[in-house]
Order: C-alpha cells, then sequence, then structure tokens
C-alpha cells in the first residue's frame, strides 16, 4: 500500500466509523502507517476488533476499538467521552460509516428508508455534533464526511441512498461556516465506483455500463481514497474547507 506520508498526522488522534472494510479499512491503514492514534467502533464481535487493533499497530500507529453502534449516539457519547477523558481530544473525525439497500422507488419500505438515513446521514450530524466541543480545545482540527458522486448526481433505485449522501454535503458547509472561526475544518469527499465489497456487490452488467462512463476506464482502488483523506486531515491542506472533492476517475464531470 503506498501511502502518503504528513509528518503532523503522527500521533493525532482520529475517530474513522465503518473502519473495518472497504475505504474505512484502507484509511485506518493509512493513518496508522502515518502514526496516528486510529480510533474506530465497533459492534458485538470483540474478537475481530482486537483483530484489527492489533493489525493497525502493526503498521506503526496507536489503535483503539470502542463498542458502539453510530446509530446509537447515547452510547457512542459514552464511549467517546469516556475515550477523551483518557487519551484527550479527537482532533480529527471520518463519518464514512454507510449502508445502502438498492431498491426501486415504487418498492420503498419505511424501515430500510430510516436505516439507510441513521446510518449514513443522521450519524454522522451525531457524531460530529457529539465531538464539537472537544474540537474547540484541540489543534488543528479536520472532519471529512464521505459522501458519494450518486449525492451530486443521483443514480436510479438508490433514492434514499443517493438522499443521504447529498444530505452530508449540506452537514459539511454548514459545520464549515458554523466552526471556521475556531480554525476546525470539514469537507466531503465523493468516491465514484470503488473496488469495495458494495460495488462487488453489483451486478456485472451494472459494473460495466458505469465503465464505459468513466473517462479513466477503470474503477478506483480504496487506498487512493485513503490517500485524499489523509490529505483533508493533514495540515497540508490547511485552508480547504467546506469542500466537495469528487474522486471518480471523472465519472461526473
Amino acid at each position: 500500500m503506498q501511502v502518503q506520508k504528513y509528518s503532523d498526522l503522527n500521533n493525532k488522534i482520529i475517530l474513522v466509523t465503518g473502519g473495518s472494510r472497504g475505504i474505512g479499512k484502507a484509511l485506518c491503514q493509512a493513518l496508522a502507517i502515518n502514526g496516528a492514534h486510529v480510533v474506530f467502533n465497533y459492534r458485538g464481535d470483540v474478537q475481530k476488533a482486537n483483530e484489527l487493533k492489533q493489525h493497525f499497530e502493526s503498521l506503526g500507529g496507536k489503535a483503539t476499538a470502542l463498542p458502539f453502534d453510530v446509530t446509537d449516539s447515547t452510547k457512542a457519547k459514552q464511549e467517546l467521552e469516556a475515550f477523551s477523558k483518557e487519551f484527550g481530544a479527537i482532533s480529527g473525525l471520518v463519518n464514512n460509516a454507510g449502508i445502502s439497500k438498492d431498491q426501486l422507488v415504487l418498492k420503498l419500505k419505511e424501515e430500510d428508508v430510516s436505516a439507510i438515513l441513521d446510518t449514513n446521514l443522521k450519524s454522522a450530524i451525531m457524531l460530529t455534533s457529539i465531538l464539537s466541543r472537544g474540537f474547540l480545545r484541540a489543534p488543528s482540527v479536520s472532519v471529512v464526511n464521505i459522501s458519494s458522486v450518486v449525492g451530486l448526481m443521483g443514480n436510479a433505485s438508490q433514492v434514499a441512498y443517493s438522499a443521504s449522501k447529498a444530505g452530508l454535503l449540506g452537514l459539511t458547509k454548514s459545520f464549515a461556516k458554523e466552526m471556521g472561526s475556531r480554525e476546525v475544518r470539514c469537507n466531503a469527499v465523493c468516491p465514484g465506483f470503488i473496488q469495495t465489497d458494495m460495488t462487488e456487490a453489483l451486478d456485472d452488467k451494472v459494473k460495466e455500463a458505469y465503465l464505459t462512463e468513466i473517462p479513466l476506464n477503470r474503477f478506483g482502488k480504496v487506498e487512493e481514497v485513503a490517500n485524499l483523506v489523509c490529505f483533508l486531515l493533514s495540515s497540508a491542506s490547511s485552508y480547504i474547507t467546506g469542500e466537495v472533492i469528487k474522486i471518480d476517475g471523472g465519472l461526473y464531470i
């Protein structure tokens, strides 16, 4: 894994939600290689969480696994407050956790819409709010919201998913405006088709159709997204806030 190094990420405490797989895992690995203190949440499987913790630490950083579901803001607040008392204020947040339940709008189920919005959007709003007071005491704070190119362009059979990802853009811009005077930055990243478990589950014909629309004629790699997010978390991007950055090979130009 080729990782761009940023010296100020060393020992920086960064929470990454959904860090057990896909883009989130690649980001945790990249941050660990940079020497950061990676904090990630998990649900239930303590053994897997400990294995991930050991893996991230083997790459050179520190790691802490916190047991909470992103949709449970009460539990998340308890765990994060306890963590901060022991280790200090979190100065980086990546709202990456997300789910997709693709369905034609005529067949949408209310429970699926609620699950998507709760996981993809509401959790990001609440975690950002929970950590915001600590951000005022932390140095060089940067928040990165992992949206999606479909949050910009929309997509058939992804009404709820697209809406949740579009909502993250509103969160990004509003939080950037509200907290900019306190030197707290917030940006959004919109991946296109990246090689993850979620995209692998798509029908081959769907993937082939999108590939013809991508000028670079390939799907992206999780490492490429991770490197972009590391840049936004570092002081190398210190004058960038409120931005929405596509990483989609030119899919949506």
